[in-house]
């Protein structure tokens, strides 16, 4: 019961968020004229949009059964992160090197804590949305094919890493030293974090790569959005340092959050440049079925 109240209340809150951004960022003419060509807009999308569909039915199927899996095959990369974590600070505190999260939470206030779990919580999902809404109000359809693209390679590269990778977060493994600031100041979110992640899937930071992502790709749509690059930026910093504060992600987990998102717009850019060619794909399917053996 809980869990749905917790869904509901975001879900308003991300919902306030998109009318206001989309009325001061797309503007009222963009939207008039999305409602008159949404048809012809939605048909040259839709392919991607099953894609990114069936990427994220085979993410949550594999955020299911993955860890079960990572125990068997994966590597516990925990203690070194938590090794190299306590080196990054060390030209800023050589004789006595701090944790970056232990750090950070030792210079927090109620207020920071109050702005990073808004920023974690409501700011990300609306990140993530937003340019799927504002994209979808260009004519051109190129800046949200690569966008559903990007989120489909984050995605999939995450959770193979999710795989491969075991590593508890410092809220787990320091628990002495870093406090779940999420779950003990505001516990009613831990009933949606547990319902859509394990506690060892923390390496990389996928909060940190989607959020980077909708920044770099608001980058290149800033000639359409100026007001939206410096929006995404923020809320992107926000959310990356929100991962840290909270004791949710140690600073490697960041570090390669970020390279995951250069690497995730990387692969949309490449699509865009040879983009999918799916009638040929479903002529190849139909063909390939034609010559099975009939019983």
């Amino acid at each position: 019961m809980m869990l749905l109240v917790v869904i509901g209340q975001v879900l308003a809150v991300v919902l306030a968020m998109l009318l206001v951004a989309s009325g001061v960022i797309v503007g009222r003419e963009r939207l008039a004229r999305t409602r008159r060509e949404y048809r012809d807009r939605l048909e040259s999308v839709a392919p991607y949009l099953g894609l990114l569909a069936v990427v994220l039915v085979a993410n949550k199927v594999a955020r299911d059964v993955g860890p079960g899996i990572s125990w068997l095959i994966g590597l516990n990369v925990t203690p070194y992160i938590h090794r190299l974590d306590g080196l990054l600070l060390w030209p800023v505190y050589p004789e006595s090197t701090p944790q970056v999260v232990v750090w950070l939470q030792s210079n927090g206030s109620p207020e920071l804590t109050a702005y990073f779990s808004f920023v974690y919580v409501f700011g990300y999902v609306f990140l993530l949305v937003f340019p799927l809404l504002s994209y979808f109000a260009l004519p051109d359809p190129t800046p949200l094919r690569r966008t559903v693209v990007a989120y489909g390679a984050n995605y999939l590269i995450g959770v193979l890493c999710y795989v491969v990778f075991i590593a508890y977060g410092p809220r787990n493994l320091i628990a002495s030293d870093v406090e779940g600031l999420l779950f003990t100041q505001y516990t009613q979110f831990q009933f949606l974090t547990a319902s859509v992640n394990h506690q060892t899937n923390v390496f990389p930071s996928l909060h940190t790569s989607m959020a980077v992502t909708a920044a770099l790709l608001a980058w290149t749509t800033r000639e359409e959005y100026p007001l939206w690059l410096p929006v995404a930026a923020v809320l992107a910093v926000s959310v990356a340092l929100s991962t840290m504060y909270l004791g949710i992600h140690w600073a490697t987990d960041v570090v390669f959050g970020v390279a995951l998102a250069w690497v995730s717009v990387r692969i949309g850019r490449r699509l865009e440049d040879t983009p999918l060619d799916l009638g040929a794909v479903r002529q190849g399917a139909r063909g390939a079925l034609g010559r099975l053996p009939s019983r």
